[in-house]
């Protein structure tokens, strides 16, 4: 009898050692520290907000544009990205992949930048890239892309532009009324600027909607025989985060691309 009791105190005893966890615990839910919410960035908001309903920039009224251009001339101030951004590959990989084109307009407004005044504007160096000699004149042809020449309307169509950092390549992808106008090339970091990519266009395709696909991938060809070299543009970033990024292109156009192409 005694060992009989003993065995059940020793059982006892050993239960204690799996208690039930505090249920109330279990089904708590998870608290998250502030710091570690991702807060929303103001100026991309109130960017996105100001270029709304603008048909990609072809329908912005003066007053827009010079709002779009303080805030843009704001952030690239204030959050400038590092000069190494396009030689670190693991900076670069910040853009990496697909962006769309949200709004385009020149970077000047009748021969002004918008913004604290001109002390604050933004000017290109070396725009045309020496022996590269790229064009420069201003492309004024707001909610439109110009590629090597080739000008595509994206007012009704947001337009794709990948970026493949590994294979140093950058692809644009435009829809229009006749089928996918695809432009694509190589890209070489700048040797005077840093955040500039140099793109020497090398494919240029015009997929019908009812028909084969059109190639005039020559063309680029040709023009680099006239002008003596395949390079025919850039795109320099201005300021870029995990949702945006904003560019600057050898013909004064401002670009504003997204992650979201909803955005």
């Amino acid at each position: 009898m005694r060992k009989a009791t003993l065995v059940i105190f020793a059982a006892v005893n050993q239960a204690t050692a799996f208690n039930l966890p505090n249920l109330s615990n279990i089904f708590k839910p998870p608290t998250t520290s502030a710091a570690s919410i991702k807060q929303p960035n103001n100026d991309e908001s109130q960017l996105l907000q100001a270029i709304s309903n603008t048909g990609n920039g072809k329908d912005a009224d003066l007053e827009t544009q010079s709002r779009v251009l303080s805030i843009v001339r704001r952030m690239e101030t204030s959050a400038t990205p590092k000069p190494t951004l396009l030689s670190d590959p693991v900076e670069a990989k910040i853009l990496d992949g697909d962006w769309f084109l949200q709004y385009t307009a020149p970077s000047e407004i009748e021969g002004k930048e918008a913004g604290d005044g001109d002390n604050n504007k933004w000017v290109a160096v070396d725009a045309s890239e020496g022996d590269s000699n790229i064009e420069t004149p201003q492309f004024v042809g707001a909610g439109a892309v110009s590629a090597g020449g080739i000008k595509v309307d994206t007012s009704e169509n947001v337009a794709k532009q990948s970026f493949d950092i590994e294979n140093t390549r950058v692809t644009n992808e435009v829809k229009t009324g006749l089928g996918l106008v695809t432009v694509g090339g190589t890209i070489r970091q700048s040797a005077t600027v840093p955040l500039r990519a140099i793109v020497a266009f090398d494919i240029g395709k015009l997929s019908l909607d009812i028909g084969p696909t059109i190639d005039f991938s020559f063309l680029f060809d040709i023009r680099a025989a006239i002008k003596g070299s395949k390079e025919a543009g850039w795109v320099e970033t201005t300021y870029v985060s995990d949702d945006m990024r904003i560019g600057r292109g050898n013909k004064g156009s401002l670009f504003i691309l997204t992650r979201d192409r909803d955005a």
